[in-house]
Formats: structure tokens, sequence, C-alpha cells
């Protein structure tokens, strides 16, 4: 593995100097964050989250990240990750460091059911409309469409503490890092560049995904890309 810090570092330079739709270093720190937790790779995570509340991540924002990848790792991932955030933390309180905790997630005002709400920011995510007879895998288990619509988004998604391009980094960091998965990293890719984020800017995460977790990865995510990209210009 590759040093994280130079490398995350020197992505960080080049995107100063490029346009402003490259990822921040913040959006680069979270996919590191977000691909490390899901891997378990706990010690190689330290000193990002080191990098990241340094870059700006607020305590609350990278306890969002931790929380937000459960959805698609497992609580025992998302569990580790908030327990090196925690000792994270500890070292920096031991050093004198008094770190930016920031906004917790708004109370949600919408007499909706979740189900209702789940399905509109789905739809807002997707561009595309959440009607008509259900198909694959949601009509062969109803449940698993109501538990994705109810509490990954509503529950999850609705949270303000990140952004839903913040979230999407968090989801398809995940993806890439957990592997076997290319359909729904399809999809959400496909929902990156339909709420702004640019072909660039996942280029520069799958070089994240390149200098914290494998070759590997990064090249199955860069051949979901190209997919991605291909069907696009159809």
């Amino acid at each position: 593995m590759m040093c994280l810090f130079g490398s995350i570092a020197g992505i960080a330079a080049q995107s100063k100097q490029g346009t402003d739709t490259a990822l921040s270093n913040g959006q680069q720190q979270i996919v590191a964050m977000a691909a490390l937790a899901a891997s378990g790779e706990l010690q190689q995570l330290k000193p990002v989250l080191h990098a990241g509340l340094n870059a700006g991540i607020t305590v609350n924002q990278a306890k969002e990240v931790m929380v937000h990848l459960y959805a698609y790792a497992g609580f025992p991932r998302s569990i580790r990750g908030l327990q090196t955030l925690m000792a994270v933390l500890e070292e920096r309180k031991a050093k004198g460091i008094r770190d930016e905790w920031g906004a917790v997630a708004a109370p949600i005002n919408d007499s909706r059911s979740k189900y209702e709400r789940g399905k509109e920011v789905l739809g807002k995510l997707t561009g595309a409309p959440q009607e008509g007879p259900k198909t694959g895998y949601a009509a062969f288990s109803p449940e698993i469409e109501v538990f994705l619509k109810e509490h990954l988004f509503a529950d999850i998604f609705e949270r303000d503490v990140l952004t839903y391009a913040e979230r999407e980094l968090v989801t398809i960091a995940v993806l890439a890092a957990i592997g076997g998965v290319e359909p729904m990293l399809t999809s959400h890719m496909n929902i990156c560049l339909h709420i702004g984020i640019t072909p660039a800017q996942l280029q520069q995460y799958i070089t994240v995904i390149r200098t914290t977790i494998s070759d590997t990865a990064a090249d199955n995510a860069d051949a979901v890309l190209k997919e991605v990209l291909n069907n696009k210009n159809k």
C-alpha cells in the first residue's frame, strides 16, 4: 500500500491547480475514510482521520461518514470505524487539539410516511420517477424495497450533516472497497453524475481508491466508470 499522506496530499495539490470542479481535499479524505473503514484497514484509517479533521471535516461529519457506511458494509465495519475515530479524537485531545464538532442533524418536519419521503429522495438522486410496478429484486423481495426507501433514503439520506454529494462519495467509496457489487456501483456512479459530480471528480475518486485500497479495486471502479460514461454518450 502506498503512503496515504503523500498520495492524498499530492492529489489535493493537483486539485488546487485544476478547475473548480475538482474534489476538495475534504472530499478526498471522506472517500479515503469510507473506503478504509469499509475494508477494515483501521491502522491506515487513523492517519486519514487525522488528515480529514485537519482539513476541516467536523467531528459530526466524520461520525456521519461512519454511520452512513453501515448501510453498505454492515454494522461491524461502521462500529469499528467509529471506535477508531474515538481513539483518534482522544489522541488529538491529549495533544491539546480542539476539533470542531459541527452541526448535528436537523429534525425532520414532514408528516408523510418514511416510505413516501424516501421515494422522493431517491427520485431526486436518480432523476427518475419512482412509480410503476416493481421489477427485479424489488418484485422478488418487496420487504427489501420498503427497507431501502424507509431507512436508507429516508432515515439516512435525509440527515443533513452530509450533503447528497458527500453521501454518494461515501457510498461509491464503500462499494469499490468491498468489491463484487458492480451493478450497485454503476447505479451510484450514475447518481453521482446526475447530482453534479463530474467525470473528472470520479477519476479523482478512483485515484484515492488506488492509493488507499488497491490497484484491483481502482481498476474495477475505473471499468465501471468507463461503462457508465460510454452509455451516457450513446
